[in-house]
């Protein structure tokens, strides 16, 4: 029996892994989410201006997503269509030869240097993933909440805390929905969304990169020692409190503010009872540039072994129309065009934060692009000393000194 079902397993598994044929195009993904959008919107729209090409969105779940990419595309059975992640799990599909160059394409010329640095080599000569969508990092507020305390979305720093202030006097609702048991949110959304507007964005990562800024910097130990004032206005208990926890203490209106991005909009917009609106990371003064954490989310390129490789160019071409364009940034809310196509967004808190690139520079999470290669991981060191500064456990400067300690044993150009 045991037999007989491996046996029928393995059928189904290659059946449903099967290469695909001149006019038939399968995408690989992790975006299960995305299924129903793809399948009704999306792919629909796009065989209607293609009606020769056939499409299949073919998601594995996320988790497992980048074993099961890799072991396909080794066994020779990965679909035609690769959806990329941003930067090194892409890059090393493409120095693997799994990943086709894209140079020269014209739909890459919709789009600025900034989209295209995640699918990129480091020195920036080839391109390997088409850009297709970015989330944006700010903070949500509860308008019945500031409604009534009389309060507006702050623009500086001072501000930011004299709202603090005043909704911590009410002694009745949590001024920041935050908590640090997952820790990931304390760095990839606190600390590399707020991060931007010290190290003045991409002038800090760059100088990082180069090697001519160290994290012991004051724009970097700035961060820090902001992220330690906001520990007296987070929940009791925060300490314990996991990423779920704060969107219901948000959602459920017993907390004022809460520190996220574009993505969770869908989240919060399924609570009919909340009212909410976006402001972005405070500046650290009036007059100051405002920089963005418009972080490069996701993107698309072609199996090197595709059988149907120019079909499969008709179809990311297609990914940097204005077409996609719309669709894409209205049907999957929170998850922005990085195209230069002007779209009109219907979502309200959407429109307001892709309308703060008009305002602000854009740049990406800090350690994303080279900075996390080495051991140890900057990205795991710094879930620890962003969670421990906000935990009151360790001091601002020492959090600089040991994430420059770290990267310094492991790249010359930080010693």
């Amino acid at each position: 029996m045991t037999t007989t079902r491996t046996a029928i397993s393995a059928l189904a598994l290659a059946a449903s892994t099967l290469p695909a044929f001149a006019g038939n195009l399968i995408i690989e993904s992790w975006r299960t989410d995305d299924k129903a959008l793809w399948d009704e919107v999306l792919l629909p729209a796009f065989t209607k201006a293609h009606p020769g090409i056939t499409v299949k969105f073919a998601p594995t779940s996320p988790p497992e997503y980048n074993s099961v990419l890799f072991a396909r595309l080794a066994a020779g059975s990965a679909g035609d269509l690769i959806t990329c992640r941003p930067f090194d799990v892409s890059l090393d599909l493409f120095k693997k030869s799994r990943l086709d160059k894209l140079d020269g394409e014209p739909g890459l010329a919709n789009f600025p240097d900034s989209a295209k640095v995640a699918w990129q080599t480091d020195d920036g000569k080839a391109t390997y993933c088409m850009p297709m969508a970015s989330v944006i990092h700010g903070f949500f507020y509860n308008k019945k909440i500031f409604a009534e305390l009389g309060l507006k979305p702050p623009v500086t720093e001072a501000e930011f805390f004299a709202t603090l202030d005043k909704i911590k006097a009410t002694g009745k609702i949590a001024p920041l929905a935050l908590g640090t048991a997952d820790q990931w949110e304390t760095n990839q959304i606190v600390f590399t969304g707020i991060g931007p507007n010290y190290w003045k964005g991409e002038e800090g990562r760059r100088g990082l990169i180069e090697g001519k800024k160290k994290f012991t910097d004051p724009e970097f130990v700035d961060v820090w020692a902001t992220m330690a004032r906001w520990t007296p206005y987070l929940p009791k208990g925060y300490q314990a409190q996991t990423y779920g926890d704060s969107q219901n203490l948000f959602a459920s209106g017993r907390a004022a503010i809460v520190p996220t991005g574009s993505w969770d909009i869908a989240f919060y917009q399924k609570e009919t009872s909340l009212e909410f609106a976006a402001f972005p990371p405070p500046v650290r003064k009036a007059g100051d540039g405002c920089y963005l954490s418009d972080h490069t989310d996701i993107g698309m390129g072609i199996n090197s072994a595709s059988k149907n490789k120019g079909d499969a160019k008709v179809f990311l071409n297609w990914l940097a129309s204005k077409e996609f364009a719309e669709l894409y940034t209205n049907k999957a809310t929170g998850f922005f065009t990085l195209s230069k196509h002007a779209v009109d967004v219907k979502d309200p808190v959407a429109k307001q934060m892709i309308g703060w690139r008009a305002q602000c520079k854009s740049t990406i999470r800090l350690n994303a692009q080279i900075l996390s290669r080495g051991e140890p991981s900057m990205e795991n060191e710094l879930w620890t000393v962003d969670s421990q500064v906000l935990n009151g456990k360790m001091a601002p400067r020492d959090a600089a000194q040991r994430i420059q300690a770290g990267f310094a044993k492991w790249y010359s150009p930080a010693r």
